[in-house]
């Protein structure tokens, strides 16, 4: 596998500075066995100025997509995937990805 870079832009909108912590989760909507809805797999802290913007993006890799085979070895399968980022689990933005084999 690659690298797939899922950004989101981010802004403080008050009037002073604020710091953020964006959180990165992932859901395998077709795995061969039940996996979580949602699995943090990363965070990232900011700080922004007021008004200021900025975009964060995160690297998923294979070891995000990863999970623990019946042996405890790790597999990766292809299909397909929904990142969610936000600051925190209720308040996320998502998009899907396929990984192919």
């Amino acid at each position: 596998g690659g690298t797939l870079n899922v950004s989101i832009r981010i802004t403080n909108t008050g009037a002073r500075t604020a710091t953020e912590t964006l959180q990165l989760y992932l859901r395998d909507l077709v795995a061969s066995v039940s996996r979580p809805i949602k699995e943090l797999r990363g965070y990232q802290r900011i700080t922004l100025a007021a008004g200021e913007s900025q975009v964060v993006s995160f690297p998923i890799t294979d070891a995000e997509l990863a999970f623990p085979g019946p042996d405890f070895s790790l597999i990766v399968e292809p299909g397909e995937f929904e990142a969610m980022i936000g600051p925190d689990s209720s308040n996320l933005r998502r998009v899907r990805f396929k990984r192919r084999e």
